[in-house]
């Protein structure tokens, strides 16, 4: 009697633990959350952010089949350091903002890596261009707010980014694109 009261217990305190870690994050707040970019030109490395972007995130932690999450970002909001980079950036060598202002991020599959570290496959379409790219996650819950960190590193060529006299070694191929999204969890 003993012994199947204290294995009842024991499911009762592990159903009562896994719903505790259970998280559930439908909503984006843009304001907390950040864009931002690094790349070496001429040998620095330089930073840089984009001010403007939508997403939309569907998360649940012991649903990731259901899991789903867009990113648009406005392209013309871009803030690489200097007016100088910034009106070079928006012309046709680069993203062209003219023909294609924005750039989306659409998930396709949610996998758990290890515990709070997952890795997003996607569409990444910029410059007209879409590609497959899989994006390394770390969820860091905190109160009730997740704190979703990621990078990717953008490889320029592939989306066609600095065309003409940019399309030399002046600045890197690799982009490391760091992304911090806040969401409460509900």
């Amino acid at each position: 009697m003993r012994a199947r009261f204290t294995a009842v217990a024991l499911f009762a305190c592990l159903c009562v633990t896994s719903a505790a870690q259970a998280a559930e994050y439908n909503r984006v707040n843009t304001t907390a959350s950040q864009i931002s970019f690094t790349y070496n030109q001429m040998g620095s490395l330089m930073y840089g952010t984009f001010g403007k972007f939508d997403a939309t995130l569907q998360f649940d932690s012991d649903n990731l089949a259901g899991a789903h999450t867009t990113l648009h970002i406005d392209l013309n909001s871009i803030d690489a350091g200097s007016t100088d980079a910034n009106t070079e950036l928006v012309k046709p060598a680069w993203f062209d903002t003219q023909r294609f202002p924005v750039a989306v991020f659409e998930s396709s599959r949610f996998t758990r890596v290890t515990g709070n570290h997952y890795l997003i496959a996607g569409q990444l379409t910029l410059k007209g261009i879409t590609r497959e790219v899989q994006v390394p996650v770390e969820l860091k819950p905190d109160s009730s707010i997740g704190i979703f960190d990621g990078e990717l590193v953008l490889k320029r060529d592939q989306f066609g980014l600095g065309a003409g006299e940019w399309s030399d070694t002046v600045v890197s191929n690799d982009i490391a694109i760091k992304f911090k999204v806040v969401a409460p969890q509900q």
